[in-house]
Order: C-alpha cells, then structure tokens, then sequence
C-alpha cells in the first residue's frame, strides 16, 4: 500500500499495481494482480465527476483557478516544487466519451495544469502517471516515466473499459523511459508521441495525430531560461547567507583595523563578491547561455565569474604595489569563477543541450576543480586581510 498527499494536505491511501517476471517462456513480463484504482475526487482542482463504466472519475477544466496560478508561483519560486504533486490514475477533461484520446503526463502538477490549459474546449482522458512528482523529461530519464508504470496504470484504472480504441498519446519527451513495443505486447495499447510542447496538442489531433517539424523540434530560448531564475536564486539563499556572515565575522575580527572598519572594508566587498558569484551562475548565465563560450556548463559559468570578478576588483581599485594588493585579486579570481561555474551545472538538467552521461562526466573534473578553486582562495583571501 502506498500513499500521496493531495494538494488540500489530507492523505489518501491507494494500491500500485504490480508487474511481475516472466517465468521463463521468453515473453518478457506480464501483468499480474492489478488492484483498481481510482483518483480521489476532492482535490481542490477538480470541477467535477463523469460516470463510467469504471466507475465515478474526476473531472477537470481547462480553465485554471487562481489557486492554480499561485501554486505555480509557489513551485517556482521553489516553496514545495518537491511537493507539487496530484494522485495519480485517470481524470476527464471536459466531457469526452469513448472514442476520446487519451493524453498521458506524469503527477507532477505543473505538468498536469500545462496539459489541461493547452487544451481549451477539447474533450479528452488524461491518464497520470506516477512520478513520484517529478516532470516528464526528468522522470523518463530517472525512469519512473517508463514503461513499467504506464502499463500499470492503463490497467489499474481499468482504461480498456473506458476507451473503445486502444491508443496512447504519450509526451515525446517521454520517450527516453518508454519501450513502446513491450507497452503494446503487455496492454494492448499502442503508444504514439505526441508533440514536444503541450501547446501543439491541438493543431496535433486536428492533424490526425500527425507532428510536424516544428514540433518536433526542441527549442530553449530566452523566456524559458529566464523562467528557472527564481528558483535557483531561492535556493542559494540559505548558503549565501550562512557564508556571508562567515565572511563578515572573519574579516571584522582579523583585519588590520577596527571591527567597524574592517566589517566595512573586506567584509563589505566579500559579502558584494558573493552577491556578484550567484548573480554569475544563476542570472546572467541562463540569459546569456548561447552566447558564452565553452559547451560545458561549468566553463560558460567560469567565464561569466571571471568577467564579473574583474569588474568588481577595478571598481574596488586595490593597491597592487602591496602584497595584499596583489594576493586579495587572486583569491577572488578563484573563488568568484568557482561559485559562479558551480551555480552554472544546475541548469544541466534542464537544458536541451545536455545528455545525462555528459553531465556525469563533467561533473567528475569539474566539481573537484571548483572545491580546490575555492579553498584557495579562501584561503589566500584571509592570507591577504593578515598581512595588509
């Protein structure tokens, strides 16, 4: 027995169906004791029910609510992204009938909404699929957006009942987590791939379930970068903070000065080169990414952190005839580049440009690079407060 949340915060119990082996015919697995299993009806988003043959479903709009809107916000901004999520099973959307389609996405919510809204005025079933909360792209590639699950699921809720054709339109980004072949072998529905962006599906099915190139193709422009800045800003909060006051308490207490004076001077700048690094690896590199030389992350972030370094150590205009005049720049020219190169990774997994083993293999040389970059200069940064 497993359980979920729905978004009203009471907790509902449901059964997983269960795929079990093949005792050795060489058929691969088979479906064996699915428990039914039916998405509970008041979750705030619902609008109302359908009957059918499988019994009472719920029944969702394309119009989304305001409590929609803000719960987007709220995901964005990174308050419960990991939380945003819907029971899993089969939902209406509007008032289809048998010959309906079905539309598959995963439970996350933000994914869910955007399939809805995309389809304003259209009849259709839209089976959810357990992802444990996560989006399609990152769930097919963790695997919970897979083949496993999508046939537990047309079983669990009984789809065959519901629907006299045998087809799912599945979400090509999905595709990576999905054997289709063994999907049609094990439930009897054959899998097409529908369009990249959810807001194609209508001209998709007005074409006969055809894509075109354009929605095939997979774009990352300006206004989807810049969408994943606020979450990323949310989350080195926490960190710059706590490394900020290290900064500040370390600098009042060594530097050559008074508390206030030394506070001031070296703190000030440190906690502004701080600022500067997350700026580096979280705004500017997003917004710039095409643009930045390098093809990997770590090194598009690196040079934004070093052009920014030499914009701050100008404007501080440092004394480079004294030796802590020539070490405090060095600290900096490490540590900025690493935190900003580091803040730059995080857009690995959202990027079209990147594939997983990639990602793994620049984060094997790039991660100890950053670590090393960063504990020397913090090193020589106090080096530079002790002896100026």
């Amino acid at each position: 027995m497993n359980k979920t949340t729905n978004s009203s915060g009471s907790e509902n119990k449901f059964e997983f169906p269960i795929i079990q082996a093949d005792s050795g015919c060489g058929c691969g697995p088979s479906v064996k004791n699915v428990p039914n299993t039916i998405p509970i009806l008041n979750q705030s988003f619902v609008s109302g029910s359908i009957d059918t043959s499988a019994g009472l479903l719920p029944q969702v709009s394309s119009t989304l609510s305001w409590q929609d809107h803000w719960g987007t916000i709220k995901a964005r901004l990174g308050t419960f992204r990991m939380d945003y999520s819907i029971v899993s099973g089969i939902y209406a959307l509007g008032n289809p009938n048998d010959k309906s389609p079905v539309l598959v996405t995963a439970n996350y919510k933000m994914s869910f909404d955007r399939l809805r809204k995309a389809l304003p005025e259209r009849d259709a079933w839209i089976l959810v699929l357990d992802t444990n909360g996560i989006n399609v792209w990152c769930a097919a590639g963790k695997g919970t957006f897979g083949t496993e699950e999508l046939v537990k699921r047309t079983e669990s809720s009984r789809l065959k009942e519901i629907v006299s054709h045998r087809k799912l339109i599945l979400p090509q980004l999905g595709a990576p987590g999905v054997a289709a072949h063994v999907v049609a072998k094990l439930s009897g529905f054959k899998v097409q791939y529908g369009p990249i962006r959810a807001e194609d599906l209508p001209d998709y099915l007005d074409a006969g379930s055809k894509a075109n190139e354009k929605m095939r193709t997979i774009t990352f422009p300006l206004k989807e970068r810049a969408v994943l800045i606020p979450i990323e800003l949310n989350q080195t909060l926490k960190p710059f903070l706590i490394m900020a006051s290290v900064l500040l308490i370390i600098s009042s207490i060594i530097g050559p000065a008074g508390l206030w004076t030394n506070a001031s001077s070296y703190g000030l700048f440190a906690v502004l080169s701080l600022v500067g690094a997350i700026a580096g690896g979280a705004v500017f590199n997003p917004l710039l990414l095409p643009y930045l030389p390098g093809r990997a992350f770590s090194v598009k972030g690196l040079s934004i952190g070093i052009i920014i370094t030499l914009i701050m150590l100008y404007v501080r205009g440092i004394n480079m005839q004294a030796w802590a005049g020539r070490i405090e720049p060095l600290s900096w020219l490490l540590i900025i580049p690493a935190i900003s190169s580091y803040l730059a990774m995080n857009f690995t997994g959202c990027s079209t440009y990147t594939s997983l083993s990639g990602v793994k293999k620049e984060m094997r040389w790039a991660l100890p690079l950053q670590m090393a970059a960063l504990a020397v200069g913090f090193v020589t940064w106090i080096g530079a407060i002790l002896i100026s």
